[in-house]
């Protein structure tokens, strides 16, 4: 697999939806999961890749009781969703508050899994990164 790559500005419909790329879309015909993401955005994992991360968590949860909160609130957070016929994923209201989904949304390829975020926080939290590809390396 090649990865989830690029960046599209899209919009939130009034029932909540956000209509995925095209490019996209193939990978979640059957679905996948959204979930909160660390830094403030939503992770939308195709169902392999939500099973690898499910792993992941039982494996660190058994590490004490931080490890243990952070996959129950990962894990509570998840919400299956599927495409419907125009390509899109509806979000639920906790999740669009949780990741401040008003209007504008940020789709982005991150790899292993699609970024929901709200344009603003982007700039904050993500934006800031962009003169690593602007440094010097000598």
């Amino acid at each position: 697999m090649a990865g989830f790559v690029g960046r599209y500005e899209h919009s939130l419909d009034a029932k909540g939806r956000v209509t995925l790329p095209s490019k996209f879309r193939p990978s979640f015909e059957r679905g996948g999961y959204l979930a909160e993401n660390r830094e403030g955005c939503l992770a939308l994992w195709t169902h392999g890749e939500f099973e690898r991360q499910m792993a992941r968590m039982l494996e660190r949860a058994g590490s004490g009781r931080t490890d243990r909160n952070r996959a129950r609130l990962w894990a509570s957070s998840a919400q299956e969703v599927e495409l419907d016929r125009q390509g899109r994923i509806a979000i639920v209201a906790r999740l669009r508050q949780f990741a401040q989904l008003e209007s504008d949304v940020l789709v982005i390829g991150a790899i292993d899994r699609i970024e929901l975020w709200n344009p603003a926080r982007w700039e904050e939290r993500v934006q800031p990164a962009e003169q690593w590809f602007l440094e010097d390396e000598d």
